[in-house]
């Protein structure tokens, strides 16, 4: 393209290519005062800390010293990604009962900003549990509906995966792959399917038969398969506008994931920005109003990655710039946004560049690992856009392939835990993935690999899989309660509800976010006395108590329990063993209880680290 060519295409379109608005990339984050009272209380093999939230935070770091001279270090549990929490309380289980450690704590105004300590605090954990824990729910409170962040979005492998015709070891990817996609529709409420490389060349929609030159080819037959298919299932996509096909690429040896997804920029952007305003006007064309009222446009993958973009960050907000434009084009009342950056970063920069380039960010979009996910609201006060969605459109217990945590009751747990944390802070918090079908590092080598699915090949319900279901088992009605005692509140947590036919739900957990002790903790177990109060006395109901733990409602229990050593995959006979584990169990049977003269129906069970609970009562 000549210099004048461009330079009409750009003032077409209202921005400078190859350039931000201004040539910074920059954030406008202020440094926070520390949090004020900082407080440690000492429990068996835990610390738990509280303190007060600062106006502007978006989360907190722990730091941790063994005298308060330090040096003081942040926390780490072993996450591997964002180690700062969203809010208080916090429960450290990383230290040895005994032994004394100092604590503080900063405020982040963004990932990248982290203000001043607070002053130290001591504390030592003990050996044992000081006594139980309480949760003690309030039936005839109504603290409003009970949000489900789980329900907006879920995680996908391509889409066009969803229509392979391979097997791994003998099952068929397509069909359950989309199995799966259809379960977490039809079982957990979810809406909505994100996934990458809609523009990767396996989809075929750019090509430049006659060279550079020539005039290119936009075909878009591959992309109705893949949506078609969406659609019958009854989700709506997410569109996360990548890779970069190859004739547009401007480095197409940049790729990334075992399928070969190219992460350069564009060689041109103006042939970017036609085949995105082509591709969008075609979906308007094709699937009609819904793709204003429903569907979505995420503008690429992680770009803050060198691994997944391969230009400069500047070279980002261009292609910010280039995308969000050409979706606007073909209607202004579509929805888009970003950055769907990993571990929380660049929202900051991408909210300073909007403000002063006037790019719509319709949703603000962002990925982490490890920790419940931090909260953006002051940032997006802060730059005028109180009420803008928050969407963690990947999130998950680890971002390490091949790690068996994944497979193990704690992720399970840790996915309750992450989604109470965003209950009325988050729109969609979004678990990357839904199964076990999934090729970025190559196809599954053995049944319980570590894959990030919540189902395996072979359509096994891993035990996060049933945490989902729990919360999804919940009422329509959230109910007020207390958490007291050894780690209430923060070892212990629990949800309780309401639902439209009158039963009454409490779900309950014990987890640290400590991953060293991911395989589980005796000193960790605990006692808990769940307390139903404001019944009416003398009404009995059944009781249900469904149970996830290392013997209940786990498959990889049962795998390791008839798998021969070096066996990747099930024989016949001992899929069918594993059929028979795939149920959410119960753990004792369904018993009449009777709620006292009071008003009260208790139940004491011993919860061991990690491990959920949910007391199901149905009055008679």
């Amino acid at each position: 393209m000549t210099t004048d060519a461009r330079t009409d295409w750009e003032n077409r379109i209202g921005i400078r290519s190859g350039s931000t608005d201004d040539g910074a990339f920059r954030g406008e984050a202020p440094e926070l005062r520390p949090p004020g009272g900082l407080a440690a209380v000492a429990g068996g093999a835990q610390v738990t800390l509280d303190w007060s939230p600062v106006p502007g935070a978006i989360g907190y770091q722990v730091h941790a010293a063994t005298s308060p001279d330090g040096p003081f270090e942040p926390l780490d549990h072993a996450g591997r990604d964002v180690l700062a929490v969203p809010h208080p309380p916090y429960v450290d289980t990383t230290g040895t009962p005994g032994e004394e450690r100092w604590y503080a704590v900063t405020s982040l105004s963004d990932v990248g900003v982290e203000g001043p300590s607070s002053d130290p605090v001591p504390c030592t954990s003990l050996d044992a549990a000081t006594g139980p824990v309480t949760v003690s729910v309030d039936t005839g409170s109504d603290v409003g509906e009970l949000p489900r962040p789980w329900r907006p979005m879920i995680g996908s492998e391509h889409l066009s995966h969803a229509l392979s015709a391979d097997t791994t070891a003998g099952h068929p990817i397509g069909e359950e792959l989309s199995s799966a996609l259809a379960a977490a529709h039809e079982e957990l409420g979810v809406t909505h399917v994100r996934a990458h490389g809609i523009f990767c060349d396996d989809v075929a929609v750019y090509r430049e038969p006659d060279g550079p030159d020539g005039a290119p080819v936009h075909d878009f037959a591959g992309v109705d398969r893949v949506y078609d298919h969406i659609r019958a299932i009854g989700l709506y996509p997410v569109v996360e506008i990548s890779f970069m096909p190859h004739d547009l690429a401007s480095d197409p040896t940049r790729t990334v994931f075992e399928y070969g997804a190219i992460v350069s920029p564009p060689r041109d952007w103006e042939r970017w920005y036609d085949l995105v305003r082509d591709f969008t006007a075609h979906l308007l064309e094709r699937y009609g109003d819904e793709v204003v009222e429903k569907w979505s446009f995420e503008v690429w993958n992680e770009a803050n990655l060198e691994v997944f973009w391969s230009g400069t960050p500047e070279e980002f907000l261009t292609l910010y710039d280039v995308t969000a434009r050409a979706v606007r084009d073909v209607d202004d009342r579509l929805v888009v946004g970003g950055p769907s950056s990993a571990a929380a970063g660049w929202c900051e920069e991408l909210l300073a560049h909007a403000g002063r380039s006037g790019a719509p960010v319709d949703f603000l979009s962002t990925h982490t690992y490890g920790s419940p996910p931090l909260d953006f609201r002051p940032m997006l006060e802060r730059h005028g856009r109180s009420g803008t969605p928050i969407w963690w459109t990947e999130w998950g217990v680890t971002p390490t392939h091949f790690n068996e945590v994944s497979d193990a009751v704690f992720s399970g747990t840790f996915l309750a835990r992450g989604m109470k944390s965003a209950m009325g802070r988050i729109e969609a918090l979004s678990y990357w993935v839904v199964s076990d079908h999934f090729e970025e590092l190559g196809r599954p080598p053995s049944l319980l690999h570590g894959g990030f699915g919540l189902r395996t090949v072979g359509e096994l319900r891993k035990p996060r899989w049933w945490a989902l279901a729990m919360l999804e088992r919940l009422g329509s009605r959230r109910l007020a309660l207390t958490c007291t005692g050894d780690g209430g509140g923060s070892l212990v947590e629990a949800v309780a509800s309401r639902g439209d036919d009158g039963e009454l739900a409490v779900m309950v957990w014990n987890l640290t976010l400590d991953q060293t002790r991911a395989a589980g903790s005796g000193p960790l177990a605990r006692e808990v006395h769940v307390e139903l109060r404001g019944l009416a006395p003398g009404t009995t109901y059944d009781l249900t108590h469904l149970r996830v733990d290392e013997e209940h409602s786990n498959v990889a229990s049962t795998w390791g329990r008839i798998r021969q050593e070096g066996q990747d995959w099930p024989s016949d006979e001992q899929w069918a063993t594993l059929r028979e584990a795939d149920r959410l169990e119960e753990l004792e049977p369904v018993a009449a209880v009777t709620a006292d003269a009071d008003g009260v129906v208790a139940v004491t069970t011993t919860l061991p680290m990690p491990s959920m609970s949910q007391l199901l009562l149905r009055a008679r």
